[in-house]
């Protein structure tokens, strides 16, 4: 995991889960993520506080790759990059 230092960082997905709680978001991560290629950018906002464990290890998991965990006024901000594609 590591800070939003790479400005130019593309994004081809976005996912605005907040106001939603465990399980929903991690089941429309899925989703998004299989319908990604391999290498493609997935923003994820949500407000749950459990997606920052959520989401660690659902990349962990499936093999995917957490580039951005940051928190800014209560809102989560996640990239991830599908490393795999591992259901």
């Amino acid at each position: 995991m590591s800070q939003d230092t790479n400005a130019d960082l593309t994004i081809q997905h976005q996912l605005d889960a907040k106001g939603l709680f465990c399980p929903e978001p991690v089941m429309m991560l899925h989703n998004v993520i299989n319908d990604a290629a391999l290498g493609d950018c997935v923003e994820v906002l949500a407000t749950d506080p459990s997606t920052q464990r959520d989401f660690l290890r659902f990349c962990s998991f499936l093999g995917q790759e957490m580039l951005v965990s940051e928190e800014v006024d209560g809102v989560y901000r996640f990239v991830i990059r599908k490393a795999s594609d591992e259901d």
